[in-house]
């Protein structure tokens, strides 16, 4: 799995063999939230910890776990495996293995899912899609630390890391019975939240130029630019299929844009226009909410607005006055007097945030 240092990218190591795959083909940790995510999986990584990945369908769960693998002390292979794909009368045999004979068509022996992963990483994707008969097995597998392989008696010892995602709450699977709670609990060792790209805007615009460089070099063709009216148009959008809705949108993006430029209306019509119609809503709502505002007579609007422009910009941006300034499209001087103004920068910050050279300063330069 390659790694961008500048923007920490994931990707898969042969990405272009996945084009018909649902799989979210790229991952960045630019937005706040995700750096925080990032922080999480590298103190997990070096553990033998279970892992819970939680998000939505194309956000990018089996990147998440071949990073954690790859961090780890596991020199095994890294085996990934869609519960979902299972018919339920072969799940067992794919994971536990069989005999030969064991059952019609079991013309030889062959090894589950468990032991090919000995030694390294199973990540079961999909997991709360796994059928309640298999659910009882794969439980006593993960506490015993051995399997049994179809119309066989002999237990086979294995050294498994395991890492599961879902895009279902598992806890309310639990209530309705459809999931069992000590298969539950055997797992939510330590879960791991992914957001879905709406919940993460910061990341959008690094993953859109990722992928559009990826595509204009497919195509043989220039690199190409995202413009301001594109990149709106992008931020606007809530992106339901994730990171892989991103990809198409881009992709086709770069084959319709001219002169080596993307413009909103490349994306189609879902994007391109209905999205900057979003961002334009955006500050249609916000002006009918300030007519209100105004309306109520309550003193000092201007200024409790400004703070609170202010305030979430800041929160928004994890305390970084560089990227703060940039998403205000202000100066950095302009941002530490209005931090001062509402005392939002603590004293011991102003000396750092004064010098030229703070680490926060070098580390946008490097974004």
């Amino acid at each position: 799995m390659s790694e961008n240092q500048s923007v920490r990218l994931l990707t898969y190591p042969h990405a272009n063999e996945l084009l018909s795959s649902v799989k979210a083909k790229a991952m960045c940790f630019s937005d706040a939230h995700s750096l925080q995510l990032l922080a999480r999986l590298e103190r997990l990584a070096p553990t033998e910890a279970t892992l819970l990945v939680i998000g939505e369908t194309g956000t990018g769960k089996e990147l998440i776990a071949r990073h954690v693998h790859d961090h780890s002390r596991r020199m095994g292979p890294f085996v990934a495996v869609n519960c979902a794909g299972f018919s339920e009368s072969l799940a067992e045999a794919e994971l536990f293995g069989h005999e030969a004979g064991a059952f019609t068509g079991a013309q030889q022996a062959r090894p589950g899912w468990f032991e090919t992963a000995n030694g390294g990483t199973l990540f079961l994707d999909e997991i709360g899609d796994m059928p309640p008969s298999l659910q009882v097995k794969l439980l006593r597998v993960l506490q015993e630390r051995q399997v049994v392989r179809i119309g066989s008696r002999k237990s086979i010892p294995i050294d498994v890391r395991l890492i599961a995602a879902t895009n279902v709450e598992l806890e309310r699977a639990v209530e309705r019975r459809q999931f069992r709670a000590d298969l539950y609990y055997r797992l939510n060792v330590a879960p791991v939240r992914l957001l879905p790209l709406r919940e993460r805007p910061g990341d959008i615009l690094p993953l859109a130029q990722h992928f559009a460089a990826t595509y204009a070099r497919r195509l043989g063709a220039e690199p190409v630019r995202i413009s301001q009216s594109a990149q709106q148009a992008l931020l606007a959008y809530a992106w339901p299929g994730n990171i892989r809705e991103l990809e198409n949108a881009v992709q086709l993006g770069v084959i319709m844009c001219r002169e080596g430029v993307l413009e909103a209306r490349d994306f189609g019509a879902v994007i391109g226009t209905n999205g900057e119609a979003a961002f334009e809503d955006l500050f249609d709502t916000l002006g009918k909410n300030l007519r209100r505002l105004l309306n109520s007579g309550r003193p000092g609007v201007y200024q409790s607005v400004e703070e609170l422009l202010l305030k979430t910009a800041f929160e928004f941006c994890d305390g970084n006055q560089v990227q703060t300034a940039k998403r205000l499209g202000i100066s950095r001087n302009v941002l530490r007097a209005q931090l001062k103004r509402f005392g939002m920068l603590k004293s011991e910050e102003q000396s750092t945030t004064d010098n030229p050279g703070a680490p926060e300063e070098l580390a946008a330069q490097q974004l």
